[in-house]
């Protein structure tokens, strides 16, 4: 009898071998957040995510990962490695992938705040102080001088003669000093000097009338 290449049929015939169903097609499982440690979750693109946080910062994310526990969007296994990894999280980015996934998260970038206008505060530039001098002195000797000038007129020009002195050595005095009474000295010698003169032609006058 010949054998059949699929086998015999009936008694002792060899039985089709069973393979299992194929599977299914569709997307694959997605797996828990517990099996994905925080450092490989995709960085938050927000800026300054280096920067360190505040304690306030994480509790503001804690506060978040509690609403969403209360609601149902985290399990309890997730909310506890959230709440450790939020307990001692350092930077904003690192506070930033723990709600990534939730409807609402805390500030995680720092409020900076605006910067301020500097306007400029135009200059007035003002002229120097001007220094006042004090006044200068006058020579006592220029004083002196004057007043023998001016007596000469009553005295009969008995005092040209020192007149003419002092207001020379008054004037000179003034001059070294840096004082005033140059113009007294100049009187008091004009004066002296005309009452020289007017000596000078009386005498004059009586030896030709001698």
């Amino acid at each position: 009898m010949a054998v059949q290449p699929w086998g015999e049929q009936g008694y002792g015939a060899a039985k089709p071998q069973a393979y299992p169903p194929p599977a299914p097609a569709g997307p694959p499982a997605a797996a828990p957040y517990a099996a994905v440690p925080p450092t490989a979750m995709p960085h938050a693109a927000m800026p300054q995510s280096a920067m360190r946080a505040a304690t306030a910062d994480r509790e503001r994310t804690v506060d978040v990962l509690k609403a969403a526990f209360a609601e149902g969007r985290l399990s309890a296994a997730e909310y506890g490695e959230r709440f450790e990894a939020a307990s001692t999280a350092q930077t904003y980015g690192q506070l930033a992938r723990l709600v990534a996934d939730l409807p609402s998260g805390p500030m995680v970038a720092p409020q900076m705040a605006a910067p301020q206008m500097v306007v400029p505060v135009p200059q007035t530039f003002l002229p120097p102080p001007v220094m006042m001098q004090p006044p200068r002195r006058t020579n006592a000797l220029a004083v002196t001088s004057l007043v023998l000038g001016l007596l000469c007129v009553p005295t009969g020009g008995m005092l040209g003669v020192p007149a003419v002195i002092t207001g020379h050595l008054g004037r000179r005095q003034a001059a070294e000093r840096n004082e005033e009474g140059d113009g007294m000295a100049v009187t008091g010698i004009v004066f002296g000097w005309l009452s020289i003169a007017f000596w000078a032609l009386v005498l004059f006058l009586a030896v030709v009338a001698g």
